[in-house]
């Protein structure tokens, strides 16, 4: 246990690997622990949304907003192949939010974040536009808006990627069993793959999202109050409802709003719920109430019911929003709270509260900051927001033209994957490509239209070990296998697994 590092970090969702990816930017060693896989949890559960928050508004979180606004066309640039703009359709419904409401909102939502390259508010006549076709009779006008999609579990994987090429080391599927304060430090016990081994860090980050509590109680074991709300967000997935490329936002008579938004090509994603959870956030799943609810929601604005048994997948995360006292799950708020616990003379406890996928970066920035006194090395500030993550090194409208460079290499690539490849890897399409000469290069094709060759690279660069990591979270081809397809790649994936001592190692960087 000779090494130490200066930061050690608790959980591997957004909020953590954003923050070992700025501190590893910042000559920082880092060493990231997640018990599982990266966005095992709430940060692959999200609408897939860089939003502002335009509910926000009606709640007065006015920084927040304006913070989320202003980080859209910055996450936007930093990772154009996973993050994407869209335009959302708001009907307006007479008996509900008044019109002029909605044209104020959406003008704060305009004018708050510096908005320089998303198209600004319009408004829609329903009767005329196509996306009045696919609603019932009744509506007839609309707000148009902008705001962003990303793929929100790559958005992860890549963060923790980048921070592990500045020399982070981080380690998927290892437990924090405990974590003493010594004098100077802290000792950490962590168990992988039936082992146990120590380490040692100036610094402890506890980002363990919907776990942040239970860490401090179990693993730290600090008396601190339970600052943290669980709740639970549901969504459905059903055959696609419409041809257009637009969402929708409908408002409900109960006060929430939910979206529809075009999936994976021939899919539409609706959500979310919001409701308290209150056990522990193992495996949360959407109830026969929430899919009613949603189909409920869906079918008041859409021509055409929606109804439970059209639903072809459903997920759930638990969100992990710090108590503000609210009355309502919905209106607890989604901003974050940092406890900086320091006693004198002895090693710093960071714990990250609330939060949302849009704001990672900022709250990042904003923890490294009320860590500078105990991090003297660290340098180089405000830098993510200019660095392209792995893969994202070219200009927001520009994809078509990596498209075109990967067909120039590959000529005997089929164009659907092609754009598939580009929109999950970007440039390093080609990298993943490298040394295939023809279709049999590509290896086994296990289902869909992935490959071999690909989940090799899934497994040699981006940790994946089991069908799950690569179907759900590095892509979303778990929506087109089918159980035989998903038994045959996790068989592959085990049989193929690097050894458990040296899987990741070129993705670790040295204490000091």
């Amino acid at each position: 246990m000779d090494e130490i590092y200066d930061l050690a970090i608790i959980g591997g969702g957004v909020n953590g690997c954003g923050i070992a990816r700025d501190a590893a930017g910042r000559g920082v060693s880092v060493v990231l622990f997640e018990q599982g896989d990266f966005a095992g949890a709430t940060s692959s559960a999200s609408t897939k949304l860089i939003h502002g928050g335009l509910r926000y508004l009606e709640h007065y979180e006015f920084r927040l907003v304006r913070e989320a606004l202003m980080e859209r066309e910055v996450l936007w640039a930093i990772a154009p192949h996973i993050i994407r703009p869209l335009r959302f359709v708001l009907p307006h419904h007479k008996g509900l939010r008044p019109a002029w409401l909605l044209r104020l909102g959406l003008f704060l939502y305009d004018h708050l974040g510096g908005r320089k390259l998303l198209p600004a508010t319009r408004t829609l006549d329903l009767r005329r536009d196509e996306t009045g076709r696919p609603l019932r009779e009744g509506y007839a006008r609309a707000f148009e808006y902008s705001d962003c999609w990303v793929e929100d579990s790559r958005l992860v994987v890549l963060n923790a990627l980048d921070a592990a090429e500045r020399g982070a080391d981080i380690r998927p599927r290892s437990r924090v069993v405990s974590a003493t304060r010594a004098a100077d430090c802290w000792e950490i016990e962590v168990e992988q793959d039936g082992a146990r081994t120590r380490v040692r860090a100036r610094v402890l980050v506890n980002a363990a999202g919907p776990w942040v509590h239970e860490v401090l109680a179990k693993v730290v074991r600090v008396n601190t109050p339970a600052n943290v709300r669980l709740v639970q967000g549901s969504h459905i997935v059903v055959p696609k409802l419409y041809d257009h490329d637009r969402a929708y936002i409908f408002q409900n008579a109960d006060g929430r709003i939910i979206f529809a938004i075009p999936y994976e090509h021939d899919f539409t994603l609706i959500g979310t719920t919001d409701r308290d959870f209150g056990s522990t956030p193992s495996r949360p799943v959407a109830s026969p109430e929430e899919i009613s609810y949603l189909c409920a929601a869906a079918s008041e604005y859409f021509a055409r019911p929606v109804l439970p048994d059209q639903v072809v997948w459903t997920y759930s995360g638990v969100r992990p929003l710090y108590d503000d006292g609210a009355s309502k799950a919905q209106e607890a708020t989604r901003d974050y709270v940092l406890e900086l616990e320091e006693e004198q003379g002895r090693a710093p406890l960071l714990s990250v509260f609330g939060g949302k996928i849009t704001t990672y970066r900022r709250l990042a920035e904003h923890a490294l900051e009320k860590l500078s006194a105990f991090l003297p090395k660290a340098g180089k500030a405000s830098w993510t927001g200019t660095e392209p993550l792995p893969g994202g090194d070219f200009a927001v409208h520009d994809q078509p033209r990596i498209v075109g460079q990967l067909k120039r290499a590959h000529p005997w690539l089929d164009e659907a994957l092609a754009r598939r490849l580009v929109r999950a890897y970007g440039t390093r399409a080609l990298r993943l490509l490298d040394g295939a000469r023809g279709p049999a290069d590509l290896g086994h094709l296990f289902g869909a239209d992935l490959h071999e060759i690909e989940v090799r690279y899934l497994m040699r660069e981006e940790w994946a070990r089991g069908a799950e990591d690569v179907l759900w979270r590095r892509s979303k081809l778990g929506l087109r296998f089918t159980r035989e397809q998903v038994d045959a790649l996790d068989t592959y994936m085990r049989i193929h697994a690097p050894h458990a001592a040296s899987a990741g190692t070129e993705h670790r960087g040295a204490a000091q």
